[in-house]
């Protein structure tokens, strides 16, 4: 902490904020999130001061939406996405800092690019076929253990099964909750990017995270499902961009 300038705080802060303005249901910005975060903590080191802040604000997002969770979704989805952790756990472990943060970079271009070509497809039909929910779960499984960077995966899923905007938060609340609580162990014992110092730091940014809360659900009530769903692939393609050229 001590090494840490004023402008590191800032833009720590800064994350906070968006994280929190995320959590409260404006999905996609998480990428703008890692970025910064990789940008004052490093790649790996951040992805452990993260994990407790994405828990605050899932705490915070299940307890305001969890009336509009659809479980028979997670119940599809979750079981692939622990997978995918543990792969990303022993993938991730050894992983040079640099191979580190361009695997992240390729996992948001590879996500943009499968959620535009979606969105572009216009199609009603709702995938059914397992290797669908599979692909997504194993993807943001591995995706949410490397980089904290499962939401674009986590997204596509639900758009592509059309459901409405609040059930889509709601769903996506308890889904993240789930999945940061499983992998926090893996962070402390296994990568050890969780430590008292980092878990210090996290303290400082909390408020950062409740105004940020309190923004999105202000956002949240102005947005229609049609801006909405624009809305989710517009900001995840420009948090792409911004980690690709970090």
């Amino acid at each position: 902490m001590e090494s840490l300038q004023w402008y590191d705080w800032s833009l720590a802060l800064f994350g906070a904020f968006i994280l929190g303005v995320a959590k409260a249901g404006v999905k996609g910005i998480d990428v703008a999130i890692v970025v910064i975060m990789a940008f004052v903590f490093g790649g790996k080191a951040s992805t452990g001061i993260i994990v407790p802040m994405l828990i605050v604000g899932d705490i915070f997002a299940v307890t305001y939406y969890h009336r509009h969770t659809q479980w028979e979704y997670l119940a599809r989805f979750l079981p692939w996405t622990a997978l995918g952790v543990l792969i990303g756990v022993y993938v991730g472990k050894d992983l040079p800092e640099a191979l580190f943060t361009q695997g992240m970079a390729v996992i948001i271009l590879i996500n943009v690019a499968v959620m535009f070509w979606w969105d572009r497809k216009r199609s009603e039909h709702v995938p059914s076929h397992l290797s669908f929910a599979g692909g997504m779960g194993l993807s943001a499984g591995f995706a949410t253990m490397v980089g904290n960077l499962a939401g674009g995966f986590a997204n596509l899923f639900f758009l592509a099964m059309r459901i409405p905007k609040d059930q889509f938060i709601g769903t996506a609340a308890w889904l993240f909750l789930i999945m940061n609580l499983f992998k926090t162990p893996f962070h402390i014992f296994v990568w050890e990017t969780i430590t008292p110092q980092t878990l210090a730091i996290n303290f400082y940014l909390v408020p950062g995270i409740l105004l940020g809360l309190l923004t999105g659900v202000w956002l949240v009530r102005r947005i229609h499902d049609a801006s909405y769903r624009r809305l989710i692939l517009l900001l995840t393609a420009v948090g792409a961009v911004l980690i690709f050229f970090r």
